[in-house]
């Protein structure tokens, strides 16, 4: 009896982890509409470079780095982006107050709002989307129309294993009311 319980729970688990790993964020379409702001999570391959090309691209108006390097300047971003300087000097804010995914929706509410946007693009991997949209969602309430955007990737096992398990702790949390 207790073997199929067990075998139970764990095909429930298997099963959770497959939709999870099948429901990964996807880019933004084509023809989802422009933002006036973005906000791009650091932590992943590619994000930042695709945040700056929403900016080139018009389809947001100003973007915040989330959870930068206190050391980072603007000017070793536009180096690293391969001159990009005028751009990074009209159009993007460094915010380097968040530590994880929480503390990114808590800044980018605190930036959003100073700036009075009311629509934002957030950007950060396929694999973190769930939970970004997660985070975002609960902190910044229905304020701010979100357009998602994922960078795809090519994430190992363990990175989506790890990420799935952090979905079903917060769910079990949610769930218990803790």
């Amino acid at each position: 009896m207790i073997a199929r319980a067990a075998s139970l729970v764990a095909l429930l688990y298997l099963l959770g982890f497959i939709f999870f790993a099948l429901s990964l964020g996807r880019p933004a379409a084509a023809d989802a509409p422009p933002t006036q702001a973005a906000v791009v999570l650091t932590g992943g391959p590619d994000r930042i470079e695709h945040a700056v090309d929403v900016l080139k691209d018009k389809k947001a108006g100003r973007l915040l780095i989330a959870g930068a390097d206190p050391s980072v300047t603007k000017a070793d971003l536009a180096r690293r982006l391969g001159g990009n300087r005028k751009l990074v000097a009209c159009c993007v804010d460094l915010g380097s107050e968040s530590v994880d995914t929480r503390s990114n929706a808590e800044e980018a509410g605190r930036w959003l709002a100073a700036h009075h946007f009311t629509s934002v693009r957030l950007i950060t991997n396929d694999w973190h989307m769930r939970r970004s949209r997660y985070e975002f969602g609960r902190v910044l309430g229905g304020k701010y129309r979100i357009v998602t955007d994922a960078v795809m990737s090519e994430p190992s096992f363990l990175t989506l294993f790890g990420e799935y398990n952090k979905y079903v702790l917060r769910r079990l949390a949610v769930w218990a009311d803790i």
